[in-house]
């Protein structure tokens, strides 16, 4: 029949079409010059699933750091960013003693952050961590509303239940009372948020951004290239970042018991830090800068921090807010720093453990150094293709002596490193590649014995909820498990 005929010529047409897209797909990922494990990850699922491979690679896998997916030309608070970490560079090369005692230690990585993500150094008079999501959602609400001036909210995910509704509550009535409201979701992690729940804010007189808007149809399907910063700026003098989204999971557990979190309070010149980067994602969406932007910088006087009588009464700071838009991985290289500084321990919450090859090489070798390196996981996590991705490094780690410990009391959220003892790392970014590389994310180094020795003490605590993998005892599990472990890990460069 005719049509038998059209059909034949069609299949032909579409062959053809397939395997020219392949090479050509192929032959860009070559000339690309990216890490050659996930390059050879994406030929391999652009050559088995035909047209789907590519779709995938476009949604997922192209690197926006290099091709620069969103412009910061015109951001003045960039510039000003830009000045003040430069100037800080150049006394810091110039006179290394003007670095006070209780930072020496840390030049090498203070340096970094300042050439890598104009990750100025601040000094605060108050870093308050909190270990439970519930516990920082209050505090923030409590926070909001004393606000006298303006409120700068930022969440990955804002859900429309009795959490969201009462955060909305406090920022309708703030808004009414003259504050100036800004309210930012990521389109993806914010997906389910109703209609009627954004009009409301914008009825008062909010202002709602939305980060790069997800829809199902049209391509601006890209589950990568997320805005996933936690942040609120209140009268930009206090600031909270860290891993607690605004949901009621926070309070019942969701699906788990409980769930964990990490979140800090910051009272002091890091707030500053913060406020940049909320008006810098707000340049990216609006393409304009707010005006008279010195009151959203109030007694804005930053200089290298001075020696102090008592260190723990310092909680010096930089903050890191990285992603497609910044030229380096400044979260990531971080991380390789600190691991490879540490002298006796070093403490790492994830919730999901799927590092790059530089993150995952630095903590082996630290072990291997004689350093105690105690990794703390969920035993399930929120996520099945994650949790088997995270499953997959469990062997290599534990032949190079670090330490696991399975979370079994509900869900960990938590994105936490701390180092001797000494500083501490809290943030939105966790171990894996997707922060690392492809997410927009902010973290805060805390050099402060206090604030890390915290950390610890509740590490220790949570032990009694974990229970320690051994060698043995991994080797026994079902062998269904390494086959998941196996296919998830092939994927994990492009998860």
């Amino acid at each position: 029949m005719w049509w038998n005929n059209v059909w034949q010529i069609v299949s032909l047409v579409l062959y053809i079409a397939n395997i020219i897209l392949v090479v050509y797909a192929c032959v860009f990922l070559f000339l690309n010059k990216q890490d050659p494990v996930k390059t050879i990850s994406w030929m391999i699922v652009i050559i088995i699933f035909p047209y789907i491979g590519i779709i995938l690679y476009l949604f997922l896998g192209r690197n926006f750091r290099k091709e620069k997916m969103f412009s910061r030309k015109g951001a003045a608070d960039l510039r000003v960013k830009e000045l003040i970490s430069h100037n800080m560079i150049q006394k810091i090369e110039d006179d290394k003693r003007l670095i006070p005692k209780d930072l020496a230690p840390f030049h090498k990585l203070i340096a970094q952050n300042l050439k890598t993500s104009q990750s100025i150094l601040t000094t605060n008079s108050e870093a308050k961590i909190y270990f439970k999501g519930s516990e920082a959602l209050n505090a923030m609400c409590e926070v909001m509303s004393s606000a006298k001036t303006h409120i700068h909210l930022q969440s990955y995910i804002i859900e429309n239940d009795d959490t969201g509704n009462k955060f909305k509550d406090i920022l309708v009535k703030k808004a009414k009372e003259g504050v100036e409201v800004r309210v930012m979701y990521d389109g993806f992690g914010s997906r389910s948020l109703s209609k009627s729940f954004i009009k409301e804010l914008k009825e008062a007189g909010v202002e709602v951004l939305n980060f790069s808007p997800f829809r199902w149809i049209f391509p601006k399907l890209i589950v990568n290239y997320r805005n996933h910063r936690k942040i609120l700026v209140v009268d930009g003098t206090i600031g909270f970042l860290g891993g607690v989204n605004i949901a009621d999971r926070y309070y019942n557990g969701g699906d788990f018991s409980e769930w964990r979190d990490t979140h800090v309070k910051l009272v002091g010149q890091s707030v500053y830090s913060l406020q940049a980067s909320f008006i810098l994602d707000r340049f990216f969406i609006l393409n304009k800068n707010l005006r008279k932007r010195g009151k959203y910088y109030p007694d804005f006087d930053i200089s290298l921090p001075k020696e102090g009588k008592n260190a723990t009464t310092h909680y010096h700071t930089q903050i890191i807010s990285s992603g497609p838009d910044s030229d380096w991985s400044g979260i990531m290289q971080c991380y390789f720093t600190a691991i490879t500084q540490a002298k006796d321990h070093i403490y790492i919450i994830t919730p999901y453990f799927i590092p790059t090859i530089p993150i995952l090489n630095a903590i082996k070798i630290t072990a291997l150094s004689d350093v105690d390196v105690c990794l703390m996981i969920p035993e399930h996590s929120d996520t099945w293709l994650s949790n088997w991705g995270t499953m997959s490094y469990i062997t290599e780690l534990l032949s190079a002596g670090v330490k696991i410990y399975l979370f079994k009391r509900g869900f960990n959220h938590s994105k936490v490193l701390s180092i001797d003892g000494e500083f501490c790392i809290i943030g939105s970014a966790n171990m894996d590649t997707r922060s690392l590389e492809h997410h927009f994310e902010v973290t805060s180094i805390i050099y402060n014995k206090e604030s890390a020795q915290t950390i610890e003490k509740q590490f220790h605590k949570d032990l009694e909820r974990c229970s320690l993998i051994t060698k043995s005892k991994w080797k026994k599990r079902k062998k269904i498990y390494r086959i998941y472990e196996s296919i998830a890990r092939l994927l994990s460069p492009l998860l």
